[in-house]
């Protein structure tokens, strides 16, 4: 397995069909270590697909490359058929692309109403001359984001009497529910979710895998997330991408890659033996 770390040509190829997000050869090489190589991906507009594969396969590399964190090694990356392979990332959060973290990054000492007016942030007209002066303009514009991310919280499920509890005091569901909110406080076209249901019991995990499809019906979202519940992804995904060692070994519907013998061996069989 190799890859080079030449930089990235010009001329990054469109998406075919209705593909609001398409990666061509990416590859990411640290130092000596090639983390994700030589991978092609596609995502349909309102699909919902999912990435799974063994700790370690690349896959949240491969999202941090998508959402701009890091550059490709080689190849490129279009999303609603721009170039934004070496984007920075608040560009690529104001083209429409919002993502949450496998470790949940809320601000523990901010109320969970204030985590997603943070969200908002990107959306907002006031520049800094306007907030320094307190225009009518801007504590105008203010109000109506702290009720549009009342209104949020409320989409994902937190129960209200929690809007002003410190994030840090929410139960690790909650902190869940309000990570996605401020994702979703950018109004984004695309919504990436890293282990969204990891730490939750069963059923928060089944009320998540609901939300998701209410999102993409509802919004019309298009989805991508990796996740090791394999219940919550064959029941959600329409597509799967399969990574082992940085390296694409299979995609499909849920069917074919459940059946896949190169998957169960990387990564289906290991999750039944523990």
């Amino acid at each position: 397995m190799s890859a080079t770390t030449e930089q990235p040509t010009s001329g990054a190829p469109a998406g075919g069909g209705d593909d609001i997000l398409v990666a061509e050869h990416v590859s990411k090489v640290f130092g000596g270590l090639v983390a994700v190589n030589d991978v092609s991906f596609t995502i349909p507009r309102r699909g919902i697909v999912s990435i799974i594969g063994p700790n370690g396969a690349g896959k949240t590399t491969f999202f941090n490359m998508l959402t701009g964190l890091y550059k490709p090694s080689t190849g490129w990356v279009t999303f609603e058929g721009r170039d934004i392979t070496r984007a920075r990332p608040d560009r690529i959060l104001a083209s429409g692309m919002a993502r949450t973290f496998q470790n949940i990054r809320l601000f523990a000492t901010m109320s969970a109403l204030e985590n997603v007016m943070v969200g908002e942030h990107a959306r907002m007209q006031a520049g800094l001359f306007g907030s320094i002066l307190r225009l009518p303009s801007v504590r105008n514009e203010e109000k109506a984001v702290r009720v549009r991310a009342a209104e949020m919280l409320e989409y994902v499920g937190l129960r209200p009497n929690h809007f002003h509890q410190m994030s840090i005091n929410l139960s690790y569901g909650d902190q869940r529910r309000v990570e996605i909110a401020r994702a979703l406080a950018s109004n984004p076209k695309m919504l990436l979710l890293d282990e969204p249901t990891a730490g939750m019991n069963p059923q928060e995990s089944e009320s998540l895998r609901e939300f998701m499809q209410r999102l993409r019906d509802d919004r019309g979202l298009t989805i991508l997330l990796i996740e090791h519940d394999m219940k919550v992804v064959m029941n959600v995904s329409e597509y799967i991408t399969v990574l082992d060692h940085g390296e694409k070994i299979a995609e499909g519907k849920p069917q074919d890659v459940r059946g896949n013998a190169r998957v169960v061996e990387a990564y289906l069989g290991k999750q039944t033996g523990d």
